[in-house]
């Protein structure tokens, strides 16, 4: 990492101290632990506790609300140091802190938040984000999880697979329709307890191709009592939640894969310049050597896509999903291409798992999927740029490109 990177892009003395806090804690901390986690499909929960004390489980999270209350560029630097290091330990945060905490601060009561945030912040609890089903992915207004009235509390069933953390949480964020009829406008969100009797969570079947680490399992609710004033959010507005949630998280996703980039463009640059072949140096040889200088202008445009969205959050204090898309589209497609070329440069050593590039193309994969797809993202930039379908307008009008225009 080049010694000058805040002076480069920017960063105020607050973002560079976040950023050298999460780059010590993973390579320190993290990256001894990296490659057995990952053998073992299991994640390390005691770096938890440590991670609270340096503050990482709240990076972005209010002051007010005993947060860091760093900038959405802190956030995002934090991620990309881990992102270089582990997936699985970023990919926790972005569940624990982008999806959960953040979004409890931001959409809770000032009960809820009471009840939930310090548990959160401390690691006495982890968060996990149930909005993912067998039937309802990318189409996140499909899901079937049914929530009834019942007196004062609601009675939640249903099933979701792939939630991250939800083997080890202590709370979920569930989504349901409370009326199947409406789509997206009968959706709503809980604050769920996985104590709660008729919660049940089940490792994942099979075996991961990558984030092995991750605690990745499938929920089960079987008439789940919850009380009333556990909704997140208010009557029918769980989709605007969702929503909400995923911006902070589609950051934090694009911002791992620039480690990604990062991690594998250091390792290419050194193998390049030590390894010989035929007398010279393989760095030497064109076709690497052009390689080499891709990677390098793809992690660039990367990150300045990521640092442009965080800022555009700090800024704007509002939702940022056209230039978040952006970023999550083009970082994550750049990370399996970088991915990629550095085990193939790599030979029989990228191949293996001495070196992390082999854990990193497994991981790349998985950041082009969750969080929403690549072709989500173009989806939600399409209509970014061409606002609501309005067959009296003629030609460009005003605001054709406002996120206020753009339908997600």
């Amino acid at each position: 990492m080049s010694a000058d990177y805040a002076a480069r892009y920017g960063l105020s003395a607050a973002e560079e101290a976040w950023r050298r806090k999460a780059q010590a804690f993973a390579l320190e901390e993290v990256a001894p632990l990296s490659r057995e986690a990952d053998r073992a499909g299991r994640f390390p929960r005691a770096l938890v506790p440590r991670m609270a004390a340096l503050g990482l489980l709240g990076t972005p999270v209010d002051t007010a609300h005993g947060g860091g209350g760093a900038s959405a560029l802190a956030a995002a630097v934090v991620a990309e140091e881990l992102g270089r290091v582990d997936g699985s330990v970023r990919g926790f945060l972005a569940v624990h802190v982008g999806l959960v905490t953040q979004t409890v601060a931001q959409f809770g009561t000032d009960e809820q938040r009471r009840a939930w945030l310090p548990r959160l912040l401390s690691g006495a609890t982890i968060g996990c984000f149930a909005l993912t089903e067998p039937g309802a992915g990318s189409d996140a207004a499909a899901v079937t999880t049914t929530v009834r009235d019942d007196g004062d509390h609601v009675v939640i069933d249903g099933e979701k697979h792939w939630i991250t953390n939800g083997g080890v949480a202590g709370l979920a964020i569930v989504f349901g329709t409370a009326d199947p009829s409406a789509g997206r406008k009968g959706i709503e969100a809980w604050l769920v307890p996985t104590s709660t009797p008729g919660f049940e969570a089940h490792p994942m079947d099979g075996h991961a191709l990558g984030h092995r680490a991750s605690d990745h399992a499938r929920l089960v609710f079987r008439g789940v009592r919850v009380p009333r004033a556990n909704r997140l959010g208010p009557a029918r507005g769980g989709f605007k939640v969702a929503m909400g949630g995923l911006d902070h998280g589609r950051l934090n996703v694009a911002a791992g894969a620039v480690g990604i980039q990062a991690a594998c463009l250091d390792a290419c640059t050194a193998f390049a310049r030590s390894r010989r072949q035929f007398g010279q140096r393989i760095g030497d040889f064109q076709q690497v050597g052009a390689l080499l200088a891709q990677m390098r202008v793809d992690l660039e445009a990367s990150r300045l896509l990521v640092h442009h969205a965080a800022r555009t959050l700090d800024r704007t204090r509002g939702p940022a999903t056209a230039e978040t898309s952006a970023a999550k589209l083009f970082a994550t497609e750049a990370a399996l291409r970088t991915a990629t070329q550095a085990v193939r440069l790599h030979g029989a050593r990228g191949y293996d798992d001495a070196l992390p590039l082999e854990r990193h193309y497994r991981d790349a994969i998985g950041l082009t999927i969750y969080e929403g797809t690549s072709e989500i993202q173009r989806v939600i930039l399409a209509r970014d740029l061409l606002g609501r379908d309005d067959p009296a307008a003629d030609g460009p009008r005003e605001g054709a490109r406002g996120h206020k225009d753009g339908a997600r």
